[in-house]
């Protein structure tokens, strides 16, 4: 083989190791974990400030708005724990009280969770409301 073409291959390696390098680590950052308030709540100390989802239904009667903000505040529950969670920005229109919901943000040392998104669950019978 000539150096030309070693020298070729060579490159070549080395664009695609750093490619694979960049590639996986932003993989690792970009990773969001997907817990339930039960496992927040046991694992609190090691979450702090780590961005995760977390799933459960809005626990009635939780929800508190602040008037003329974007400032929502309300508890989610698995069943066997509840977590504090404050939101700021406009919910989705399927988000209620009694209802399923996942929020993805951040825990802090006060022990809330900071909700930077809120995804709506519906009923497995959805249909779209010009469909009923």
């Amino acid at each position: 083989m000539s150096g030309k073409k070693i020298g070729i291959i060579g490159s070549v390696l080395v664009v695609i190791a750093g490619l694979s390098y960049l590639a996986l680590g932003n993989f690792g950052e970009n990773l969001v974990y997907f817990m339930t308030p039960s496992e927040v709540v046991t694992l609190e100390q090691d979450l702090y400030g780590k961005k995760m989802r977390v799933a459960g239904m809005v626990v009635e009667a939780s929800m508190k708005v602040v008037p003329e903000t974007l400032k929502i505040s309300f508890d989610l529950t698995d069943g066997a724990e509840t977590i504090p969670v404050a939101f700021e920005g406009i919910p989705p229109d399927l988000f209620k009280e009694g209802k399923g919901a996942v929020v993805e943000g951040y825990w802090d040392k006060d022990q809330i969770f900071h909700s930077h998104m809120i995804m709506a669950k519906h009923e497995e019978d959805y249909m779209p409301i010009e469909m009923k």
